[in-house]
């Protein structure tokens, strides 16, 4: 299975531990994850370095080819809200997790759509068991 991995670049990367976990997660349960880089440290310098239409077909063409989006919404990002809306306009399921000490937009979390499962947690082991039955259905 293809997982996109959405998470905060320039919006802050004050959750990149958990973005790490997620993503280590997701590798390890043995999904594709052409995203996976963008939670490591250094990522914010190697996405810079991109044009931003290139980042933007790139990032589309991957959508496309996933089979669902993983996105962690706790820190506000224009990007990630983008992804998520695109991958929904185009039937894809996702998920979006976010720490429930954190606030997050109604355009998430109002949104009715039946392919959007949004999850709040409390630890890092609540999420990677989230994520992990939302895999497991197929999203």
């Amino acid at each position: 299975m293809n997982v996109y991995f959405a998470c905060s670049i320039t919006g802050g990367r004050e959750f990149e531990s958990v973005y790490q976990a997620i993503g280590h997660a997701l590798l390890e349960m043995g999904y594709e994850v052409p995203t996976a880089y963008l939670a490591e440290p250094g990522a914010t310098a190697v996405e810079a370095a991109i044009p931003p239409s290139e980042v933007y077909f790139r990032d589309v063409a991957w959508i496309r080819s996933c089979d669902v989006l993983v996105a962690e919404v706790s820190v506000p990002s224009h990007g990630v809200g983008y992804e998520i809306g695109f991958a929904l306009g185009i039937g894809k399921p996702v998920l979006a997790l976010y720490r429930k000490d954190r606030k997050i937009t109604k355009m998430i979390s109002g949104n009715p759509d039946k392919n959007l499962t949004l999850k709040m947690y409390a630890t890092m082991e609540e999420a990677i068991h989230t994520l992990t039955q939302f895999l497991s259905t197929g999203g």
